[in-house]
């Protein structure tokens, strides 16, 4: 099985910038797209950005030009830096690794953004 793992998350201030990131193991790295998706209380889980296995991104209209995906296959580990947070980024983030044949997920990490 792919074992994913986030961290970097916390709380901070309105404006604040956070990154995460998610070490992945298990299985071929590389190959996969990448996404961050965030889930906030009583809300549906949301894509919030993705990464092709070439490097190619999209983004959630709400966090285009604050947010971005990077990857570092390498490393097995894939990134979100977040800049200019609001509060209504608030949320567990989690990985997932996007497998054609069952998807992995990350056990999440809090974000909160609160002054």
């Amino acid at each position: 099985q792919v074992q994913l793992v986030e961290s970097g998350g916390g709380l901070v201030q309105p404006g604040g910038s956070l990154r995460l990131s998610c070490a992945g193991s298990g299985s071929i790295f590389s190959i996969y797209a990448m996404g961050w998706y965030r889930q906030a209380p009583e809300k549906q889980r949301e894509l919030v950005a993705r990464i092709t296995s070439d490097g190619s991104t999209n983004y959630a209209d709400s966090v285009k030009g604050r947010f971005a995906i990077s990857r570092d296959n390498a490393k097995n580990t894939v990134y979100l830096q977040m800049n200019s947070l609001k509060p209504e980024d608030t949320a567990v983030y989690y990985c997932n690794l996007e497998d054609p044949v069952a998807d992995y997920w990350g056990q999440g990490t809090q974000v909160t953004v609160s002054s």
